[in-house]
């Protein structure tokens, strides 16, 4: 195996008081000897400062802005260890560290990575590149850190090449949980992925849906903003605008950008929540920039700054507006107070940290509160040299608790204590005094299975190596004057939904839907949303929901629609009516009205029927056909005038079958009867004898009747079994149903009314003929008014049914029977009964025998003119009375006795005129 060293060549210091170091002991932060050692990457430093000198030299630089509250993470990784050796976790081993500041510098926590990775117990620090890497024994078995994702990112690749485990307190970006890419890679707190989420949740349940995000241009800003953007999009949430910063403090644009981002946040006056993915320093620039420009809004913040006591004690901070933040849970810190309690007397040969601390402590004396934190933030390492000398050491107990950010202190001590429950199960079996007796990859594989008790209860990481412990929802508020830091809620990231310890924490919760950060106005109830040109959805007008569709929650993107055709809505409502069901009810004024007219008809049949009973034996009775053939009339007026009433109310199955076939073979019967009534007229008074002859063959009465009415009961019986009638429901109207007979066939329907029709039509023809009966007898003119006004009646009607629709449809029809029916009744009953009532003079025997006495004369005369003029026209104008009397003889058998009109009567041999006259009185007779 190829297998070759790399000396790391201790750091020379030149003269310039930039250096910070002058050998690799010097690079250490802080150190404790042990058995085993554990390597710790804290950003105890904001920034590394730039070389100033030309050209620019590979030399670890001097770091400036300490910070606080990093400070106290590598003393809680301190005060952890200290009780696990104090503890009997690991009986008979010591655990010792080597903390290194990464100043939020990847190359310098490169650096400190590269120590670890240099072979144990060595005179150097050397690296050795070897294929096989499972017998080495590095300097450190595993590290816990670093304070940023971005450096957590480049340590972690250079640590894989060992598998050393790193477990990290504070990296959250979700690209660390991809364990192709960073195999060795653990955290003791959740991943940004359930972090983000969480804020598009909280977002969300606001009624929020237009927002600003500001982050730094690295890696884990980046990442982070790309998580955010997704699950924003996954909660309809927009963002209005991005802004990211420079990383690090020293970039030329940095105040630049700030200004612009500021200047962006002022001018979307409808943003009024900004999410902030960055580090605290970049945080406190912001802010006082923001404060300037008195911009109050609702600050979303992220696990780096939520808890950071710096920001939430700045001047005026509260003009800012109101800031919620996600920090990590924590427990009880009692312990570790107490340790910060005793620092002063510690030794600092070992911890460089604690004595720049120190340091700080007496340059930044003379200040009080904000001020002495930002002194202590602004001292330079180099500054501290200088002034040291001239200052005496004045400890401040309380400055040290009041900067603990809980959430970052539990979970560096849980990463160390879960370092050492990985060692403890190396070391069952093995000497761990021997620093060779496991490897760190044999240490990985323990600590992914390792099982840690925190607060009663079991924790382990995941198979991405996080530990999904949640979130604090953190709500900064105004207290006494101060801003403080407290507990709003829980987030529980296994179910996505907030847990609230009381009413008066959910309250505090729901009051932040009092500011609005909307792009447009929240469409309510019976709205639905518009995209506008906008690229945002979230960029919308509202707009009515339209008819037969309804919205019932704000805010949504369409409308629903009333999908049952039994339902309705309205323009811009909220819910879906039911359709109310009409039909031509028997409460209907009209219906009313057509139910009077046809009870009306009822007795006007009962009233002919008693006024013909009565008078059964005067001659208008028997001239009418008698009773029996009257009585079928009226009757089937009757079931007429009934079939009206199956067209009103609720439609049913039995109505729709009943009313047009007892209607058809009702009128059917109605009109049979008549036309035997129009037959025998025509038979009586036909002097052709072909005609007559054919009329007397015919003329079967009770035949006819059975022939006519049968084929319209065929008719009918074929169209309720092919093609039945039924209950049909009409939506043509919105808002209601109509409940309708739909006829089943418009073919059957026309076949059944044009039967009628055809019908009426030869009783008409028939009726025609003989209109010129004697007046007062004269039926067949009355029944050829009736069948006009059929006519009439059903012409007008075809055009108006086939328009007419809704609920009074039925009406139409009733209408036209009513017409119909009313037309041929009184046609055929009313001029009798007028003659029987108020022509009594009229209506005997001899007034009977006088008028055909009468009319038999006229219709002679009016013979023998008519034979006459046929005859002349086939003759010359000369009449003779040979041709007149052979005329006559084949009619009347004899001679005949005439007068044409301008010549002199001429007197010939005729049959008396006594056979004449009887042979009309017989005709007439039997009419």
């Amino acid at each position: 195996m190829a297998l070759f060293s790399l000396v790391l060549i201790p750091f020379v210091i030149s003269s310039d008081a930039a250096s910070a170091c002058q050998n690799t002991d010097d690079f250490v932060g802080a150190s404790s000897p042990g058995d085993i050692i554990i390597g710790g990457l804290f950003a105890v430093h904001s920034e590394m400062l730039q070389p100033e000198e030309h050209p620019i030299k590979p030399v670890i630089q001097n770091c400036a802005g300490f910070e606080i509250q990093i400070f106290l993470q590598t003393l809680a990784m301190i005060h952890a260890i200290e009780m696990i050796n104090n503890s009997t976790l690991l009986s008979g081993v010591t655990l010792g560290y080597e903390i290194y500041d990464t100043c939020a510098e990847v190359t310098k926590a490169m650096a400190s990575a590269l120590r670890f990775l240099s072979k144990s117990n060595t005179s150097k620090d050397i690296v050795e590149f070897k294929c096989n890497y499972s017998d080495y024994v590095p300097r450190i078995k595993a590290v816990t850190g670093a304070s940023y994702s971005e450096v957590s990112m480049a340590v972690s690749r250079l640590l894989a090449l060992q598998l050393i485990p790193q477990v990290s307190p504070a990296s959250s970006a979700e690209i660390l949980s991809d364990k192709i890419r960073f195999p060795s890679f653990l955290r003791t707190i959740p991943s940004d992925f359930h972090q983000t989420r969480a804020m598009a949740h909280l977002i969300c349940e606001s009624g929020w849906n237009w927002i600003g995000v500001i982050a730094t241009d690295d890696d884990n800003g980046r990442f982070a903003l790309e998580s955010f953007g997704i699950q924003a999009m996954a909660n309809s949430v927009c963002i209005a605008f991005k802004e990211m910063l420079p990383a690090y403090l020293s970039d030329n644009t940095f105040h630049t950008k700030v200004d612009r981002a500021v200047e962006k946040i002022v001018k979307e006056t409808r943003v009024n929540v900004i999410v902030v993915f960055m580090r605290q320093f970049h945080v406190l620039k912001l802010f006082k920039k923001a404060i300037e420009r008195n911009v109050k809004k609702i600050w979303i913040a992220s696990d780096n700054w939520s808890t950071a006591v710096k920001i939430s004690t700045m001047p005026n901070i509260r003009k800012l507006g109101t800031v919620v933040g996600f920090g990590f849970k924590n427990k009880d810190l009692s312990t570790f107070q107490d340790f910060l309690r005793n620092l002063h007397d510690r030794p600092t040969e070992n911890n460089k940290f604690l004595l720049e601390y120190i340091m700080l402590l007496s340059v930044c004396a003379h200040l009080d509160n904000y001020d002495f934190q930002m002194c202590i933030s602004s001292q330079s390492q180099y500054d501290l040299m200088q002034n040291v000398e001239n200052n005496h050491q004045i400890w401040r107990d309380d400055f040290l608790n009041a900067n603990i950010e809980p959430g970052f202190i539990h979970s560096t001590i849980l990463a160390v204590y879960a370092i050492a429950h990985a060692i403890k199960g190396q070391c069952k079996d093995r000497n761990c005094k021997n620093p060779s007796a496991f490897a760190p990859w044999e240490l990985l594989e323990e600590l992914k299975k390792v099982i840690i008790i925190d607060d009663d209860k079991e924790i382990k990481f995941d198979s991405k190596g996080d530990l999904s412990s949640g979130y604090d929802v953190l709500l900064w508020k105004e207290v006494d004057g101060r801003m403080e830091i407290t507990t709003m809620a829980e987030y529980d990231p296994e179910n996505g939904y907030f847990i609230f310890e009381d009413e008066e924490k959910k309250k505090e919760f729901l009051d932040l839907k009092k500011v609005p950060s909307t792009c447009s106005q929240h469409c309510r109830p019976g709205q639905m949303k518009k995209v506008t040109e906008s690229p945002h959805t979230c960029c919308y007008e509202c707009v009515y929901c339209p008819e037969n569709h309804y919205s019932n929650q704000t805010d949504m993107d369409y409308c629903y629609r009333c999908h049952n055709k039994t339902y309705w809505a309205p323009v811009n409502s909220t819910t879906c009516y039911r359709k109310t069901i009409h039909f031509l009810g028997w409460t209907d004024w009209f219906a009313i009205f057509l139910l009077l007219l046809s009870a009306f008809g009822v007795v006007l049949i009962f009233s002919i029927s008693a006024i013909f009973t009565k008078n059964l034996s005067t001659p208008v009775v028997k001239a009418s056909g008698g009773l029996t053939v009257c009585y079928i009339i009226l009757l089937s007026h009757f079931f007429i005038f009934l079939s009206t009433v199956f067209f009103i109310g609720e439609p049913t199955e039995f109505k729709c079958r009943t009313r047009q076939a007892l209607f058809g073979i009702s009128f059917a019967l109605c009109i049979s009867c008549i036309l035997i009534k129009s037959l025998k007229i025509l038979l009586a008074f036909s002097f052709d004898p072909k005609l007559q002859n054919f009329l007397k063959c015919a003329y079967k009465p009770i035949t006819i009747v059975f022939i006519c009415t049968g084929i319209q009961v065929i008719i009918c019986t074929f169209w309720l079994i092919f093609r039945t009638p039924f209950v049909k429901q009409n939506f043509s109207i919105p808002r209601a149903i109509i409940l309708e007979c739909n006829e089943g066939s418009v073919v059957a329907f026309g076949i059944m009314l044009g039967y009628i029709a055809a019908l009426a039509f030869i009783c008409f023809i028939c009726a025609f003929k003989g209109r010129k009966l004697p007046e007062n007898y004269n039926e067949a003119k009355f029944i050829t008014f009736g069948m006009l006004i059929y006519f009439i009646a059903w012409i007008v009607f075809i055009p108006v049914y086939v328009t007419t629709f809704g609920k009074y449809l039925p009406a139409v029809e009733i209408i036209v029977i009513l017409i119909s029916n009313y037309g041929i009744l009184c046609c055929t009953f009313f001029p009798k009964c007028y003659i029987i009532i108020y022509k009594q003079e009229t209506n005997t025997k001899s007034a009977f025998l006088k008028m055909i006495y009468t009319y038999s004369s006229k219709s002679v005369g009016s013979i023998a003119v008519s034979q006459i003029s046929l005859d002349s026209k086939s003759s010359s104008s000369r009449i003779t009375e040979s041709d007149s009397c052979n005329a006559e003889k084949s009619s009347v058998n004899g001679n005949c006795h005439f007068q044409v009109s301008g010549q002199t009567p001429v007197k010939e041999k005729a049959v008396p005129k006594r056979a004449t006259r009887t042979l009309s009185r017989k005709r007439l007779s039997s009419i």
